[in-house]
């Protein structure tokens, strides 16, 4: 291979297949995308001088490498190619109908042999055979049809409804029922003048004063709304008369209630969002007409109806209305009363009368509904202030000349007046002389308190020091009986750990069953002797016991 063929595969090589980037120039990369993001390095320029927007996915910026082997930065890809557009036709153009305006006077070359004309053949013309065709008469040429050409549209243009539409047309339609309406007024005028000159006008006249004097029935008129024929028994529903607002123009705030636009019905109300009340309001939802006035109650009969057929009674809303209603009322007397024997039966059985007789909750826990707004200050602002929760007992009742309630002064866990001081309930109040008196009694009952607890402080000491001589002899007593009694426990101790020391020589199987195990709780004394002679692996000293 030579040294030409050898570069043009190299360079071959480098456009199938991207160089590898080190991981330093990986880096760079990145770092430099970060700084194009927050606006500190220029953005990139395509071939064309426009800037190329970092925020862009990698997978939308990359160029395929079938595009553009060069791999410039570039969002050419991405955009409509030219020569690829499809020529539209321009909106307004459509087919052509009819036939030309221009006729030939003489036969032409390649013409249909029977009427002449230039767009088809004979096999496909659809005019009647001729007994000499137009190529042998020469006369009688038919004019030719438009060339009917495939157009390509555009989006718009294939779903424009009007494309096409000649629009003197429609002033031909006008023209046509302005000439009807114009012969029926003439028609009617004509009768007019008959019906004056033979006197049948004044009968006619009478008759209609009788018709608008039964005008006043209903059942004369038609229902708004309605369109009833007698002959075709057709009824339209569901219109409204055009005074009328309609549903979805009485509140434009489209979070309001839903309108249905193919049943034309909104079953919400559509001033729930503006705190109107539904019985002020013109219209409050279909719902709102749906269950108010005997509506419910129509519903509680018929239902009532389906549970008595199914319990075997033969009663029916529709056939039999009046059975149906005093059944029901029988049924509903009925109830109450057996509601009010089970309701008696379970107190007298469990008892809890008192619970039903309780106040309401309002006074049980002075709680309304009443808002009531206060300042930082604790002035009302806004509502009436709340009223203080009185109790079932008088209250602010002063007897006995006092000017404080009983209860209002607290001395040495007991209650008084507080004007006297007094501490007996229903006293006569002595004002501040009482007052004064109170003070003095209080002083001196301090004294003798203070002396009272002295004295009874040196009988605690006098009882104290006699105890201490006798508790000094039981003492001695005591500890020559303690060192008795731990002397004993460690030569116990001894005794079990050296049984001990046998039995852990002798084989696991061959030992008795709980040998090792006491039931008795052992003594203070057993305990110290155990500590005094258990040994401690930590203790340094350890391998000099047994010497």
């Amino acid at each position: 291979m030579s040294k030409e063929e050898s570069k043009v595969s190299e360079e071959i090589v480098d456009l199938e297949e991207p160089k590898k980037m080190t991981r330093e120039d990986w880096r760079k990369k990145k770092e430099l995308e970060e700084q194009r993001k927050l606006g500190n390095a220029p953005a990139e320029v395509d071939e064309e001088g426009k800037d190329i927007n970092p925020h862009i996915p990698q997978y939308i910026s990359s160029v395929p490498w079938y595009i553009d082997p060069s791999k410039r930065p570039t969002l050419r890809h991405q955009r409509p190619q030219e020569e690829n557009q499809k020529q539209f036709a321009p909106i307004g153009d459509w087919y052509k109908r009819g036939v030309q305006e221009v006729i030939s006077t003489k036969f032409r070359k390649g013409a249909c042999e029977n009427c002449g004309a230039m767009t088809h053949k004979k096999k496909d013309c659809l005019e009647r055979p001729r007994k000499v065709g137009a190529k042998y008469s020469g006369s009688g040429m038919a004019p030719d049809e438009h060339q009917q050409i495939q157009l390509s549209m555009d989006y718009d243009g294939k779903r424009d409804r009007w494309n096409g539409y000649n629009p003197d047309e429609h002033m031909r339609i006008v023209e046509e029922y302005a000439k009807v309406d114009l012969a029926k007024r003439t028609l009617k005028a004509q009768k007019l003048q008959e019906e004056l000159a033979s006197g049948k006008l004044m009968d006619q006249a009478d008759h209609s004063s009788e018709d608008e004097d039964d005008d006043k029935y209903v059942d004369d008129f038609d229902m708004p709304g309605q369109n009833f024929d007698s002959k075709r028994r057709i009824t339209v529903r569901n219109l409204r008369i055009r005074e009328d607002i309609a549903k979805y123009l009485r509140n434009l705030d489209p979070n309001s209630a839903y309108y249905d636009p193919k049943t034309r019905a909104m079953r919400e109300n559509p001033y729930s969002n503006t705190g109107k009340n539904p019985e002020e309001v013109g219209y409050a939802g279909d719902n709102f007409v749906r269950y108010s006035g005997d509506t419910i109650s129509m519903a509680q009969t018929q239902l009532f109806a389906w549970e008595a057929y199914e319990k075997g009674s033969e009663v029916h809303l529709q056939a039999d209305p009046t059975k149906l209603e005093l059944l029901h009322q029988s049924y509903k007397v009925k109830k109450d009363d057996f509601k009010e024997k089970q309701k008696e039966s379970i107190l007298e059985k469990y008892g809890g009368q008192e619970h039903l007789d309780a106040p309401p909750r309002e006074l049980l826990l002075a709680q309304t509904e009443e808002y009531v707004e206060y300042s930082r200050h604790g002035a009302v602002l806004k509502g009436q202030e709340k009223a203080v929760a009185c109790s079932k007992y008088e209250e602010d009742v002063l007897i006995n000349n006092h000017t404080c309630i009983w209860g209002s002064y607290w001395k040495d866990g007991h209650w008084g007046y507080k004007c006297c001081h007094s501490m007996v309930k229903q006293s006569y109040c002595t004002g501040e002389a009482g007052k004064k008196v109170v003070v003095g009694v209080r002083c001196v009952s301090i004294v003798c308190y203070y002396m009272h607890q002295e004295k009874m402080k040196d009988k605690k000491k006098k009882k104290k020091s006699k105890k201490h001589r006798d508790s000094d002899s039981s003492d001695e007593e005591d500890e020559a009986k303690k060192k008795e009694k731990l002397k004993k426990a460690l030569s116990a101790e001894e005794q079990r750990l050296k049984q001990v020391a046998e039995m852990m020589q002798f084989d696991e199987r061959k030992r008795p069953y709980n040998s090792l195990k006491e039931v008795r709780e052992p003594t203070e004394e057993e305990m110290e002797a155990f500590r005094m002679k258990r040994c401690r692996p930590d203790d340094p000293m350890a391998s000099f016991l047994g010497q």
